[in-house]
């Protein structure tokens, strides 16, 4: 066989095996467990009881905390292996473990990744069983930011992907801290991640204040709930009364005025925490006399809600959502 021919032999047969690579697709499950194709990432998961389910890499999702036994089996059938909450409240690591999960608790605020946060966060994500499910409240706002900070850190995603994902996940621009974390995200050298030490506990200790936010907005989400069914009882949530919500947030408020650190605040951050305490128990007086007086309307309730929202949200952009000094 003379040295052309076997040239083109060689030729012919790297053409098929380029053939065969260019058609390989990349291939995951849906939550029902169903095979299909997916070429890039980030991209959005068709998930009935996982909020705002996004994969963010082959071995990384992104989205709102599992609650129920339905989100876990959703888990499951995606695979999942490990669970990361960045969230403040406290894990559910024995349903978790009950679908063989792993949680780890690596909890950040709004205004920001901190430098120690995002390398552990690259470390977990780089060396525990996969997939992984990182998740917040929601899964609109913390949750794609560490997803995209951990994938960047650890060399999954190039820096540019970073801020592409926290748009398709719906972060709000409002939070500047977050999209600065995402934006400045680059690769971790792996010798440094090798040499971190970091505990990955499933249940981490917070501060108090943090713990009293937490609760906080976990109270205003069923008051949410509530309003937008126009202050009525809900038939999948009938334990939720909205005097007794009210009730709860005034109490919120009362008990985050009397700590220390609070007291340390700014007097504007003091004064809307007054100011929300005294429209929760507008709120609460409003619905309690309700009950004997059919002559309340829904539009003198939601005047105070709406306060309430607005001096949220206020808060928010003045105290938390201020991007971490680097």
């Amino acid at each position: 066989m003379s040295a052309n021919v076997k040239k083109m032999i060689l030729i012919f047969f790297a053409c098929v095996a380029a053939v065969g690579c260019s058609n390989v697709e990349d291939t995951t499950l849906n939550t029902r467990g169903e095979s299909h194709t997916r070429e890039e990432f980030p991209s959005r998961i068709e998930a009935e009881h996982l909020p705002n389910a996004i994969r963010i890499h082959k071995r990384v999702i992104s989205g709102g905390q599992p609650d129920g036994k339905a989100a876990f089996e959703e888990l499951q059938s995606l695979g999942v292996k490990t669970i990361i909450s960045v969230d403040g409240a406290k894990p559910d690591v024995v349903s978790a473990a009950k679908f063989g999960m792993r949680y780890i608790h690596l909890p950040h605020g709004y205004n920001g990744i901190p430098d120690q946060r995002a390398a552990e966060l690259a470390k977990a994500v780089r060396d525990f069983k996969g997939p992984i499910f990182i998740h917040c409240h929601h899964g609109k706002h913390r949750s794609p930011t560490a997803a995209a900070v951990a994938c960047v850190s650890n060399g999954m995603l190039e820096p540019t992907a970073a801020t592409k994902i926290l748009q398709l996940a719906g972060t709000s621009e409002n939070y500047v801290g977050l999209y600065q974390s995402a934006a400045s995200a680059r690769r971790i050298d792996d010798q440094l991640l090798d040499s971190l030490k970091a505990d990955f506990p499933e249940i981490a200790e917070l501060p108090p204040f943090a713990e009293a936010m937490v609760e906080l907005e976990h109270t205003f989400d069923h008051l949410k709930r509530l309003a937008v069914a126009d202050w009525k009882l809900l038939e999948k949530h009938p334990d939720l009364d909205p005097a007794h919500e009210a009730l709860l947030l005034m109490e919120h408020f009362t008990e985050m005025l009397r700590m220390e650190s609070v007291a340390k605040e700014p007097a504007e951050f003091r004064s809307m925490l007054e100011q929300s305490k005294m429209d929760s128990q507008t709120l609460e007086s409003l619905f309690r006399e309700r009950l004997t007086n059919a002559n309340i309307r829904s539009s003198e309730i939601d005047e105070p809600f709406k306060r309430l929202s607005t001096n949220c949200a206020a808060c928010h952009k003045l105290f938390r959502d201020v991007p971490l000094s680097r």
